[in-house]
């Protein structure tokens, strides 16, 4: 982020707007509305100003020259919109020698500030900027926000707004606050507002309130045990973003990213829990027992993984703990890292020419490599996903010849799959290992294994790739394969 979005308040204060076209009307139109006091320059004022001139009521005052210096004094906010660039650039100098923060027509290093494309459902200002970069995208977004957000949102807010000040008195802790609020707006009050009775949001607001003093104990929290997909933020459910944003406090995996932990509200306690192999954090155990304890608390726990939470991801063993005492929780799926590398690296898991089922298997158990269920995993027609595998690799390729698999068969390793650093990597089982040493191949990786590899040429949706042809035969025994 290279600027600081702020919402300034210029109620009462001095703007000066230098120009007579449609982009200073504009904004001697939006200044006006936030109740400034404002001054345009301009020798020859356009259609629209003098339509803004007509219209305003008091606040606005039209000059028909240039303006000089004396004319900052006292300024909060200089518009510089005159087409001529010197002008511009002499107004600018001006501004920052009277301490006034000023914006220059397609002048970005002249600037103190850029305006951005706004979304108005006041109390409600949606605001975007590309920070000159693409102010078209920023009229694209504005017009899919405009559809996307009814007028009844500004509505409600100004509604709910008349009981900030009984609600803070009522409800002094500020997370049980804040709860309350989610419930008001998200509830049966919201409900009934958006249905056009006012009347009855109201009663139900004060029956609540009613019920919340200051001596009321601590509600029992929630845990929410969500799945983050396999790394790009895009893939994540709705649901998933709504629980982000309800969480009080978050427990996170080292699979989740940035991008993805940024979603989350952003005044929520953030707890690192992630495990490599034989190096962890904080133990299972221990990560369960935490949940527990944060719910006690009366926290909304967010407990965020990567890929789903039930496919290798022990929740099941953590709701196992929430459920034994009396924790309520709330499971999100999240797509699983088969499902998502593939589809990204354009290998489909299934392909009625290649593979009528696919078995997901992880490699890595409490003590190193599984002992897998060999005849299951080498079954014909057959595409096998494994997960944390990359470190039992050679292990792996072992096996699947000790048990009769060619070599030949088709393996793709994809690294940092579904994110902008996504590696694909392909070749045979005979060849595989020597290639991710080569190409110095990390966790966390997810291995594929069968024909539907050489789809991948034809498939592939553009991510980096480390590529080679791939061939050989379908998963199957080499007694078999013909």
């Amino acid at each position: 982020m290279d600027t600081l979005p702020i919402f300034l308040s210029v109620r009462g204060r001095q703007v000066l707007v230098d120009g007579g076209g449609p982009q200073a009307a504009r904004r001697a139109e939006r200044a006006l509305s936030a109740g400034a006091e404002v001054t345009v320059f301009a020798p020859e004022p356009g259609d629209d100003l003098l339509r803004l001139a007509e219209g305003a009521s008091l606040g606005l005052r039209i000059e028909r020259r240039v303006p000089v210096e004396a004319d900052l004094e006292g300024c909060l906010l200089v518009y510089a919109m005159s087409e001529d660039a010197a002008r511009n650039a002499l107004l600018a100098g001006w501004s920052q020698a009277h301490g006034a923060l000023c914006t220059v027509a397609d002048a970005p290093d002249l600037s103190d500030f850029a305006s951005p494309s706004i979304v108005d459902r006041s109390p409600i200002v949606v605001a975007i900027s590309t920070g000159g970069a693409a102010p078209v995208i920023a009229r694209i977004l504005r017009a899919k926000i405009e559809t996307m957000l009814s007028p009844l949102y500004g509505r409600l807010a100004a509604f709910v707004g008349g009981y900030r000040e009984r609600i803070a008195r009522a409800i002094p802790d500020t997370r049980a606050r804040r709860h309350f609020w989610e419930r008001m707006i998200d509830g049966p009050a919201g409900d009934l507002f958006a249905a056009g009775d006012a009347e009855g949001a109201a009663l139900r607001i004060e029956a609540d309130l009613a019920r919340s003093t200051v001596q009321q104990a601590p509600q029992q929290g929630e845990v929410y045990l969500v799945g983050a997909g396999p790394g790009d933020p895009d893939l994540l459910t709705f649901r998933a973003l709504r629980l982000m944003q309800r969480a009080d406090v978050v427990l996170y995996d080292r699979l989740i990213g940035d991008e993805i932990l940024s979603l989350v509200r952003r005044d929520a306690q953030r707890i690192y829990v992630g495990k490599l192999p034989k190096e962890h954090t904080m133990e299972q155990g221990d990560i369960s027992s935490l949940l527990v304890k944060l719910a006690k608390q009366g926290n909304r726990v967010l407990r965020l993984k990567g890929g789903d939470p039930f496919i290798f991801g022990r929740g099941g063993e953590e709701i196992e703990l929430l459920a034994e005492h009396g924790v309520p929780f709330k499971v999100v799926p999240g797509i699983t890292a088969a499902a998502g590398c593939g589809a990204y690296a354009g290998i489909p898991l299934t392909h009625r020419d290649h593979a009528q089922s696919c078995l997901f298997v992880t490699a890595h158990g409490r003590d190193g490599m599984l002992d897998l269920d060999w005849e299951t995993v080498i079954r014909k027609g057959q595409t096998v996903a494994v997960y944390m595998g990359l470190g039992n690799l050679p292990a792996l390729v072992e096996g699947f010849a000790r048990h009769g698999v060619s070599l030949k068969t088709d393996i793709a390793v994809i690294e940092k799959g579904t994110t902008p650093d996504q590696r694909v990597l392909t070749g045979t089982l005979e060849d595989i290992v020597a290639k991710v040493e080569a190409e110095g191949f990390e966790s966390p990786s997810m291995i594929i294994i069968g024909s539907v590899v050489r789809l991948r040429t034809r498939l592939a949706i553009g991510k980096r790739a480390v590529e080679e042809e791939p061939h050989g035969l379908s998963l199957s025994p080499t007694a078999e394969a013909g």
